[in-house]
């Protein structure tokens, strides 16, 4: 997995990558348990999560004052070579939770873009 963390003033971009067998552990580790602690009272969120309230701590902060922020998401998954988007349904409307959009994404390549998956949020 790699995950970026140190934030600055200057432009992030970050990638969270999660591979490996079924059943081993990679929706657990991206998106925890909501709301619970183990015995030592740490919480059980994800690696999503606490990069989510990381992000948006930090633009909170009272250093940041009168400063502008743009944060972009994008959130899919590849199974059985489908690449599906789980931030939107079918309809275009936006996800709720345990939703899964079932149409396939195509990836694609630009010389101005790069590698991108074309239609993602």
């Amino acid at each position: 997995m790699f995950c970026r963390q140190r934030l600055t003033s200057d432009v992030i971009v970050g990638t969270m990558f999660a591979y490996g067998q079924t059943g081993c552990g990679k929706s657990h580790t991206m998106m925890g348990i909501h709301d619970q602690v183990d015995a030592n009272g740490q919480d059980l969120k994800g690696i999503i999560p606490k990069s989510v309230q990381h992000i948006f701590g930090f633009i909170d902060g009272d250093h940041n004052n009168g400063k502008k922020f743009l944060v972009r998401c994008a959130y899919l998954e590849i199974y059985n070579e489908k690449i599906l988007d789980l931030l939107v349904q079918s309809d275009g409307k936006s996800k709720k939770k345990g939703a899964k959009e079932e149409k396939s994404l195509q990836i694609k390549e630009d010389p101005e873009k790069g590698i991108y998956v074309q239609d993602l949020t």
